[in-house]
């Protein structure tokens, strides 16, 4: 499963947060299209992701929480979820800084977080060995958290959340938002301001993963 959330906040155009997720999740569709599969692959954009505030009850992550919530009652049996959550900010001159708790970020903010609970660990660990098999010139920094993240909330501020919580392996791919951007929720999030390069490598990277998790082939090459 492959999700992005296609909101954002009021005044900002959030090409960052998130288009550049959606964009990725769009074009990770089209070429995958080629493709067959020894397992279903779900692509879905969900709404209600941002939090309208810290006191407002039930906000934020409201999309997913109801997906994920869907797929324990109905017992769907997901290998993966990989949650594109701002994927378009980075740069070799970019500032990096570190959320509470987490030690060893580089200073620059040129590379794809790759995020994971303990459960979701070889999910994390495939991502890396997909990158490296099929050579793709991303720099990402894995990170696994114990159990759910509780003691790192920075780690819990998307989609991926919900499913972590319901049991299921989850993955947050995302250039770490505020703790490198300026333009996050600002009127600046603007498309001027993205790495589309970037962005195009973190969909190369994560359509190889995909394809080894559901076992893609092509017709006619098996």
């Amino acid at each position: 499963m492959v999700l992005a959330h296609f909101d954002t906040v009021a005044d900002s155009p959030g090409a960052d947060d998130n288009a550049s997720g959606v964009a990725v999740l769009l074009e990770l569709a089209a070429l995958l299209s080629r493709c067959r599969f020894e397992r279903s692959v779900q692509f879905i954009a969900v709404n209600l992701e941002e939090n309208a505030g810290e006191d407002a009850c039930g906000a934020g992550v409201r999309g997913s929480r109801a997906l994920a919530g869907l797929a324990r009652e109905s017992g769907w049996d997901i290998a993966g979820v990989l949650v594109l959550e701002s994927v378009g900010y980075a740069g070799e001159q970019l500032s990096q800084r570190a959320p509470a708790g987490i030690q060893e970020v580089p200073k620059t903010g040129n590379f794809l977080a790759v995020i994971g609970n303990e459960y979701s660990r070889g999910l994390v660990q495939s991502f890396g060995r997909a990158i490296e098999r099929h050579r793709i010139a991303l720099p990402y920094l894995s990170l696994v958290v114990p159990e759910n993240g509780e003691l790192l909330p920075d780690t819990r501020r998307s989609d991926h959340a919900p499913f972590w919580d319901n049991g299921y392996r989850a993955l947050l791919l995302t250039d770490t938002t505020d703790f490198r951007n300026p333009h996050y929720h600002q009127p600046s999030d603007t498309i001027e301001t993205l790495n589309l390069p970037f962005a195009a490598e973190v969909c190369r990277g994560s359509g190889a993963l995909v394809m080894e998790l559901a076992g893609a082939y092509f017709p006619g090459h098996r």
